[in-house]
């Protein structure tokens, strides 16, 4: 066949897709309105709602009931004298009811107006009523906070309808829908990779799915698209995301679920300066859509080990101060056993001034103090600096410090009548990690951040590459086998010079104390990425059996990349002011991975187990 080039003026681009018409929206012939949308301008117009009775009223044989869907709540007055009939039917009404009411549109009366509802100066006068679906007595009542969680978990369908809930899933979707508008302006493509996938041997546990038709092998949900998302890039499509689906096998807490939601991005010809700028647009996009702020165009940047001298978190909170301060230098010549055999042995002192706290209690003193001895201290020296003279601290160490070191300690801490004064002693990680939390828990005791709707963002960059694990006698990643270490460290590690000195060209971006997510630039040669393999005790074979395919597809021209993934679940909650990713999940899991709604997990037809070649040995509890 001859392929004939077409006239300019017939060609077309075929990256540029037409416009999309705009649609009406289609009018739902079971209501004319949405119970949150009738107002004043709407009066003697005859109109048909659809809801759930949210409460029924009887005022003298009169029935007030609120109607209500999604949107909001509309009154409906059943009036005897106007309809007897319609009147008594709705005397039937009750709770959750679904109901459908035709009626008139009026003014509600002379001091009846309800200003804490938009809908609040209208009212229906009913006309017209269909029970469409009674409700049975509810397990709770949905217009009350529970705090039984576990029983909102099995009658999640029940919780969904309260507004806060609902509010908080519609404010989901349009974190996805900003994300999807702004990444396809950016150039994007959405594409989907595959849930069943490898099991590899970095990471957290993986879920497994056994195989029917290979008997004895497994497949396992993705942790991540890591991989997938890299192959994309040697595959050329140069910007990939997905709102992506990822498991983990692990324990659970507030903001962990077994199932959860991230923001995957990549791009290829990027350097870490490229993606910074990228997730700073999107989130900005995402604030601005999904909760009306705006926030800065760009976020302060720092490096992991200032972070943890600073703040003693690679996530810090930096909406209060109590930064911690270095004290070396003040304790150089130091008597005190405790100090001086911190330093002797290569570790640090540290402390920090919460200001204005010295009137803490024993208790929380003890609180404290057993924070620290649970994360590895043998216990939390402190000065409550109750005067201006020495004499009158209350303390159990200054007995043991010179004058000259209280002076030093003094200027270095900016010590004030009113300040409480926090130690810590030891190995520099061990110490920055336990006055990390002991800083966290002061503010907290203190409650420094209630009230608070400070944004705070942060980029927080150059992590370790490696760590080394004393249990295995080995190093391991600090975030995943594919990050790439930093230009002047890449030599080191192709050298095999191993040590927990190496840093990452990896970032995470905080927000509040929060990780929102966080990403790197990556390994994209077959050399730097065996070297890494290497250093991790991983094999050429086993390197071969597990990441055959990734080091395969290096050997062909792959580019330069990096990305990043978001948490969605833990930004829809910062969003929306929830303590728990719970609340921002249709249907999440408890806090012992059950879903206690569905009876899940459960066990299964033993036919079911036959077929795919597996026997149990577990017994019911």
């Amino acid at each position: 066949p001859q392929f004939h080039e077409a006239p300019a003026s017939e060609q077309k681009n075929p990256l540029i897709f037409p416009p999309i018409q705009s649609l009406t929206p289609v009018r739902l012939i079971m209501r004319t309105h949405h119970c949150n949308q009738l107002r004043t301008s709407d009066i003697d117009q005859s109109v048909t709602l659809i809801g759930w009775v949210n409460s029924a009223r009887d005022h003298g044989g009169v029935i007030f009931a609120d109607l209500r869907d999604r949107e909001g709540l509309t009154q409906v007055v059943f009036r005897p004298e106007e309809n007897a009939e319609l009147a008594a039917s709705s005397h039937t009404l009750r709770d959750e009811d679904v109901i459908q009411v035709t009626g008139r549109v009026a003014r509600r009366l002379e001091g009846t107006v309800n200003e804490k509802i938009a809908t609040g100066e209208i009212e229906i006068v009913a006309t017209a009523l269909s029970i469409i679906n009674k409700a049975d007595v509810l397990p709770f009542q949905l217009d009350k906070e529970l705090s039984n969680e576990d029983l909102r978990m099995k009658y999640r369908y029940l919780d969904i309808r309260r507004p806060r809930m609902t509010n908080n899933l519609r404010t989901r979707h349009r974190v996805t829908k900003s994300t999807r508008d702004f990444l396809d302006e950016q150039g994007f493509c959405e594409i989907e990779t595959p849930i069943l996938s490898k099991s590899t041997p970095e990471g957290a546990r993986d879920f497994l799915v056994p195989s029917r038709l290979q008997p004895g092998s497994f497949y396992a949900l993705p942790q991540a698209p890591q991989q997938y998302k890299q192959l994309l890039m040697v595959g050329g499509i140069e910007k990939y995301f997905q709102i992506a689906k990822c498991f983990r096998d692990e324990d659970l807490r507030a903001d962990r679920q077994p199932e959860f939601t991230q923001i995957d991005i990549e791009s290829s010809f990027v350097d870490q300066k490229d993606i910074l700028a990228l997730v700073e647009g999107l989130i900005g996009r995402i604030f601005q859509e999904a909760k009306g702020v705006t926030i800065p165009a760009s976020f302060e940047r720092m490096t992991w080990r200032q972070a943890m001298d600073q703040y003693g978190s690679d996530k810090p909170d930096r909406r209060f101060g109590y930064h911690i301060t270095d004290l070396g230098a003040v304790f150089a010549e130091s008597t005190f056993k405790v100090f001086s055999g911190a330093l002797q042995s290569g570790g640090v002192i540290k402390a920090i001034n919460a200001k204005g706290f010295s009137n803490i209690s024993t208790g929380q003193v003890e609180a404290l103090t057993q924070l620290a001895i649970q994360h590895g201290a043998k216990g939390l020296a402190y000065i409550q600096v109750r005067g201006e003279t020495v004499d009158t601290w209350r303390s159990p160490i200054t007995k043991f410090l010179s004058e000259t070191e209280i002076a030093a300690m003094k200027d270095a801490l900016n010590i004030e009548t009113g300040d409480l004064i926090l130690f810590g002693a030891g190995p520099w990680e061990q110490v920055c990690e336990i006055l990390g939390r002991v800083r966290l828990a002061c503010a907290e005791m203190q409650k420094l951040l209630e009230g608070n709707t400070d944004l705070n963002f942060l980029w927080v960059t150059e992590f370790p590459l490696l760590a080394f694990d004393e249990e295995s006698n080995r190093y391991v990643a600090v975030h995943h086998p594919f990050t790439r270490p930093i230009k002047e460290d890449e030599e080191k590690l192709l050298k095999g010079e191993l040590s927990t000195d190496l840093r990452a060209n990896a970032y995470d971006v905080v927000l509040n104390g929060h990780e929102l997510g966080g990403g790197s630039i990556r390994i994209h040669e077959a050399p730097l990425q065996s070297a890494m393999f290497k250093a991790l005790g991983i094999s050429e074979e086993q390197a071969a059996e597990e990441f055959g395919h990734i080091l395969d597809a290096f050997r062909f021209g792959a580019p330069p990349h990096g990305g990043l993934a978001l948490g969605l679940d833990r930004l829809v909650m910062l969003i929306c002011g929830e303590q728990s990713i719970r609340e921002v999940i249709a249907f999440p899991k408890n806090n012992k991975g059950n879903d206690l709604m569905s009876q899940s997990p459960a066990e299964v037809d033993p036919k079911q187990l036959r077929d795919l070649r597996i026997q149990t040995t577990a017994k019911k509890p």
